[in-house]
């Protein structure tokens, strides 16, 4: 099922609830998804990876606004948001454990042949285009740094 469908079915399913936080942040995502969808129409539509950006970017926003709320104090407005980020998560794949990811950096690098840190620029890349998505890009520079540094 596509996300557009998925979405607009649970968007149903929560008027239907009265859950008023989980529609307006569903309806959010689709707003973000249908804006898309139209800067990618010339080029041939949407792909995954496009859809997977709108709830990243999603994700990204929610986190970073809780921080700022629970540092000035607001802890009710960094609860929405937290509540939001969970709810968007939902819609997320899987993410990767530390060790999945890991075994993908030991794997790249050795398929790379890497053997300093000075090599992060040849290994990163290619981790990144295995675990996008799955896993929050810090942990990912984080385990690839300690593995090259071995």
């Amino acid at each position: 099922m596509a996300l557009m469908d998925k979405i607009a079915i649970d968007m149903k399913t929560s008027m239907k609830a009265r859950e008023k936080l989980r529609l307006e942040t569903l309806r959010t995502l689709r707003a973000g998804l249908l804006e898309k969808q139209v800067e990618k129409r010339p080029e041939g539509g949407m792909t995954a990876d496009d859809e997977l950006a709108v709830l990243n970017s999603a994700v990204k926003k929610r986190k970073e606004a809780s921080t700022i709320y629970r540092e000035n104090g607001r802890i009710d407005l960094a609860e929405q948001e937290e509540q939001e980020l969970a709810i968007i998560q939902e819609y997320l794949p899987k993410p990767l454990s530390v060790a999945e990811i890991e075994e993908v950096v030991r794997k790249t690098i050795g398929m790379v042949g890497a053997t300093s840190a000075k090599e992060f620029g040849k290994v990163m890349p290619l981790v990144m285009k295995v675990v996008k998505g799955k896993a929050d890009g810090k942990i990912v520079q984080e385990t690839v740094k300690r593995l090259l540094g071995e």
